[in-house]
């Protein structure tokens, strides 16, 4: 049959389901070019309010897979093993996790996205290092990855280009926040790596895309189950995301607050999180130790050693990783105080990343530069007791302008309140075939 993208917008519109060779031709002439942006953001935000049932959603991943090539790394004889968060704020987990992991033998061939909405992006921080370039091609990919059993990569132009370009165009029209559109971004992506087993941080909070944790639930069930039935092994672990992850939120401060983690010196929040996802990820490539040989990994230096490697491979400056202070950072700073004494009952991370976002950290067009010297450092988080005036975060921006914009929405991040909150569960359940 043949299609126009007009009818199957209106199909999709008015909740009828989507034919699966309908899908396979709006993905590939998305593609190709015959069906514009325009087109496809009435798709996506169709798709937003009206969803896809499980049919769709295989069809919706399999159009998006066959976009482009796909990866065997079958001559590697160890387990192909990657992580995937569905985005936070201050959510710099997988520039510690990965080499961290690969330092104890497992093979991390991570494909990893740029900033969406107001979430950070791990190739933006990657890039914060002098010189570092994460788009590679596939000879290239594979030579790094067989010398370093680690790749820190953006898509290619041949990796599920469909993805990359859906990717930017939610991203600046308001449709991130649909479980069709994550989960199949996500596994599209993943499912092309020639992975054995995957693993899975879904975040839920103000400051993420699922803001319940039923949302959450059925967003993690979905991608398990999408990988299941593509025969990788999938785990997911629901993380928190009502406050930043760890104490900076931007790009090169992010980085340099990876390089504490792999140091010993990181935040507690940053440092759990990868040592439980680090857990999931040796289990799946059935390597013994758990945390005990994720912990030896750090003390020994044998993890910020292959970031090292790899930064140096991607051809970056990994000097930077040596002394922090080198990196890029914003000519202006302001502090935000607080205007009473008492507890942090609220750091909300949806506002912090708004305005990170705002400041440049982040992109609110599709084809915007990011700052990568944007930082916002915090000071208190929830549970911090803090005096009147003291601080709750430092700024540092380029642009007056947009500071001026933002301080008041950023002050208002915070509460504070005269009793001591509850501590907040960092990770909230885990989501594995037992579910599905």
């Amino acid at each position: 049959m043949t299609y126009t993208a007009v009818e199957l917008i209106e199909s999709k519109r008015d909740g009828k389901q989507l034919p699966a060779d309908g899908i396979e031709w709006l993905i590939g002439s998305y593609t190709d070019g015959s069906v514009p942006d325009y087109q496809m953001s009435a798709m996506a935000m169709a798709i937003v309010f009206n969803g896809l049932d499980a049919e769709e959603l295989a069809a919706w991943t399999s159009a998006m897979i066959a976009s482009g090539d796909t990866f065997d790394f079958s001559e590697i004889p160890l387990a192909k093993i990657d992580k995937h968060s569905t985005g936070g704020v201050g959510d710099k987990v997988s520039i510690p996790l990965a080499p961290l992991v690969a330092a104890c033998g497992v093979v991390v061939p991570m494909m990893s996205g740029r900033a969406l909405g107001h979430t950070g992006g791990t190739l933006d921080k990657l890039e914060s290092i002098p010189g570092f370039v994460p788009r590679i091609d596939q000879t290239r990919f594979r030579e790094i990855l067989s010398e370093h059993h680690l790749v820190l990569a953006g898509q290619s132009d041949t990796i599920v280009p469909a993805d990359q370009m859906l990717y930017a165009l939610r991203d600046a029209t308001g449709t991130v926040s649909s479980i069709p559109l994550i989960s199949s971004s996500i596994m599209s992506k993943k499912l092309s790596e020639g992975l054995d087993g995957l693993v899975l941080d879904v975040k839920t909070g103000s400051g993420a895309f699922m803001d319940t944790i039923d949302e959450a639930r059925e967003l993690a069930r979905t991608m398990v189950g999408i990988g299941i039935n593509n025969d990788v092994e999938t785990v997911a672990l629901i993380t928190s995301m009502e406050q930043p992850l760890g104490n900076e939120v931007g790009n090169a401060n992010e980085i340099k607050e990876s390089v504490d983690v792999l140091n010993g010196t990181g935040p507690s929040d940053v440092t759990e999180l990868t040592l439980a996802l680090g857990e999931v990820m040796l289990e799946l490539a059935r390597i013994d130790g758990g945390r005990e040989r994720l912990q030896e990994a750090i003390d020994s230096g044998a993890a910020l050693q292959k970031l090292k490697d790899v930064a140096t491979a991607h051809g970056g400056d990994a000097s930077v990783l040596d002394d922090t202070s080198r990196l890029e950072r914003a000519t202006h700073e302001e502090v935000i105080e607080s205007p009473n004494d008492g507890y942090v009952t609220r750091c909300d991370a949806l506002t912090i990343g708004l305005v990170a976002t705002r400041l440049g950290a982040g992109r609110e067009r599709k084809e915007a530069e990011v700052d990568h010297g944007v930082a916002i450092t915090l000071k208190a988080k929830v549970g911090s007791r803090v005096p009147t005036g003291g601080p709750l975060a430092v700024v540092h921006y380029n642009d007056e302008a947009k500071w001026l914009g933002q301080k008041d929405k950023l002050a208002s991040a915070w509460a504070i309140g005269p009793e001591e909150p509850a501590e907040i569960d960092l990770v909230i359940e885990r989501v594995d075939r037992s579910q599905i």
